[in-house]
């Protein structure tokens, strides 16, 4: 079965940046669909991540020039949205 999609548009590749653990650096993820959500933010997914809602300022639809240079971290952001989906 097909997750629900929560977008105004159909899902574009897309870079997700993660923050890097205690011994690992941040760097932008590739393999990822996405499309901005109803719901506010960007709705990200991939086949082996369970889909999810990400701030804007965390995804770019094209591909970085550094993959380790991210993007600017706003003050107090938001890594994560919940919920996902409407309801």
């Amino acid at each position: 079965m097909a997750a629900k999609q929560s977008t105004t548009q159909p899902n574009c590749r897309c870079w997700v940046w993660f923050r890097g653990g205690l011994n690992e650096d941040s760097y932008w993820a590739s393999g990822w669909y996405g499309a901005p959500s109803t719901l506010g933010g960007i709705r990200i997914e991939r086949g082996d991540y369970v889909p999810c809602r990400v701030a804007e300022w965390r995804v770019v639809f094209s591909e970085p020039a550094d993959m380790k240079v991210g993007p600017e971290v706003p003050e107090g952001a938001l890594w994560k949205l919940v919920p996902t989906d409407a309801r």
